[in-house]
């Protein structure tokens, strides 16, 4: 029950080789790219040619694309920000074939684009010119389930909801959840080191990751499928590839650990008026609900008057400048329930929080959420959106909201500010009516030099991609960037695997 308390415009890019271009979409439904004039130069890779198509379609017969009209939606983002001009979508369903695939690419010299669900926000999952598109898409078969462990292997294409649903049905659930839950690939959230909104209890990919089965550029398969949690012999290679956006290896299989279905779930939604009331509330919430404590996220009025508008949402509560989704997960619906209110009871007390409502049915949990993880959605109706993904000291992740709106004065439509409190991970996006070269040079190197201040990261989760790719210094000391683009030309030394994406152009 829920329970109320009071109180398309089209520029195209033409490079020398023949149909070899990146595309700049963008309309009232867009997101932010970088000017053409920064896209990175083409490498000097091979050209696919009748022969390659020969010995493709011998490997994957009818699972070789080349009909323009089936790779539209593989060459251009979820965004609609980049597009590239693949010729060739490939659609392997095993690993031996992969490997046959990349063997050949590397002899030949041909560039890959790994693809998952294509759900990326920083342009790393499309092509930037016509890079062969390798994509996950068959490989969605679940291997094994360990119903005492709860750890489950399945390869890298499987659809992260379709895995919940599985888990779900054998009473666990997938340590991760995203918006983009029913898109995105589990090899994709890997090969992105993908958040979510279940970090706070469950924590990285990087620590319920297990093992991982990876094809390398030149086609040899690593085979790191462990599936035990405690495995100290010698260097833990599976980190190289969490993360690593698909520039070091070709994830093909996955083996997770999975948490318990939880018996009692609570969400409660709040309003407080002031950020320092927020953070009070976060620390109360640490300390009251502590255990069964799984989601803290929170959104600004901005953010609501967008959800209202643009979609339709009712506010739950009443109007406030703050706004938190409170999530519990527990074992005994009486012992939580009693904790909520205590907590409830005690944040009220304080003037922390000014009103709010809770919701224990699923339909009423999932109204309460769609309140955060709709916003995404909403801001693609306000007009074109620069958008960025920070990770700062929790106390100061709505500081740079605040500058970053007296910074711009009135050259912004409107800046909004959302994310994660639980992981110190901010969502800022600027929005204008069309897009806007002056807006973006005002907010860039602006958002990055004051990111770099704190000791913050420039991406928290979306990765690097091809968006981001340059202002990876502002993050990372230049001898930890060399060590990388070491560590690439060692594992790829051609350069075939997701080429300009991650790495910066220089080392290049």
């Amino acid at each position: 029950n829920q329970v109320s308390f009071k109180s398309q415009t089209l520029s195209v890019l033409v490079f020398p080789r023949k149909l070899k271009y990146l595309v700049m979409l963008h309309s009232g439904a867009g997101m932010s790219e970088p000017s053409p004039a920064a896209a990175p130069e083409r490498l000097p890779f091979s050209q696919v040619t009748q022969e390659d198509l020969v010995f493709f379609k011998k490997i994957l017969p009818g699972r070789t694309i080349t009909d323009p009209d089936l790779l539209e939606s593989s060459n251009v983002d979820w965004l609609k920000t980049v597009r590239g001009s693949s010729e060739v979508l490939l659609r392997p369903q095993t690993t031996e074939e992969v490997s046959q695939i990349l063997s050949y690419c590397n002899s030949r010299n041909l560039a890959v684009n790994p693809q998952g669900g294509n759900t990326g926000l920083v342009g790393g999952s499309v092509p930037v010119y016509d890079e062969i598109i390798l994509s996950t898409a068959l490989m969605n078969n679940i291997l094994t389930f360990d119903r005492i462990s709860g750890i489950l292997t399945c390869q890298a294409g499987c659809v992260l909801e379709n895995l919940s649903l599985y888990l779900e049905e054998r009473d666990y659930i997938m340590p991760l959840d995203l918006g983009a839950k029913g898109s995105c690939h589990i090899g994709g959230n890997v090969a992105t080191n993908a958040g979510g909104l279940r970090l706070l209890r469950y924590g990285s990919l990087r620590g319920t990751v297990l093992g991982l089965e990876v094809v390398l550029a030149d086609g040899r398969v690593l085979d790191c499928l462990a599936t035990l949690r405690k495995d100290n012999t010698g260097y833990d290679l599976k980190q190289l590839f969490i993360g690593s956006e698909g520039t070091l290896g070709f994830i093909t299989a996955v083996s997770i650990l999975c948490p318990r279905k939880p018996k009692s779930v609570n969400v409660i939604f709040l309003g407080c008026e002031t950020f320092e009331q927020l953070l009070q509330t976060f620390q109360l919430c640490r300390g009251m609900l502590g255990e069964i404590l799984s989601a803290f996220e929170f959104l600004d009025s901005e953010c609501m008057r967008l959800l209202v508008t643009h979609l339709k949402l009712p506010n739950p509560i009443t109007e406030c400048p703050f706004y938190v989704v409170i999530e519990t997960s527990g074992s005994d619906p009486t012992h939580d329930q009693q904790k909520l209110h205590n907590f409830l009871e005690e944040a009220m007390a304080s003037s922390l929080v000014s009103d709010g409502t809770v919701a224990t049915e699923d339909s009423k949990i999932k109204t309460l959420w769609s309140m955060r993880e709709r916003v995404t959605e909403a801001l693609t109706h306000e007009g074109f959106t620069y958008k960025y993904d920070i990770s700062l000291p929790v106390e100061r992740i709505y500081q740079l909201v605040t500058d970053m709106r007296t910074h711009l004065g009135g050259r912004a439509k409107s800046v909004v500010g959302y994310g994660h409190v639980g992981d110190g991970n901010l969502h800022l996006n600027i929005t204008s009516p069309a897009k806007d070269p002056a807006l973006l040079a005002a907010i860039e190197p602006f958002i990055y030099e004051w990111t770099a201040s704190c000791q913050g990261s420039i991406s928290a989760e979306h990765g690097l991609g091809l968006k981001k790719r340059n202002y990876i210094y502002y993050s990372k000391p230049s001898q930890a960037v060399a060590l990388m683009g070491n560590i690439k030309a060692m594992l790829d030394p051609k350069g075939i695997l997701n080429p300009y994406k991650t790495l910066p152009d220089k080392l290049k």
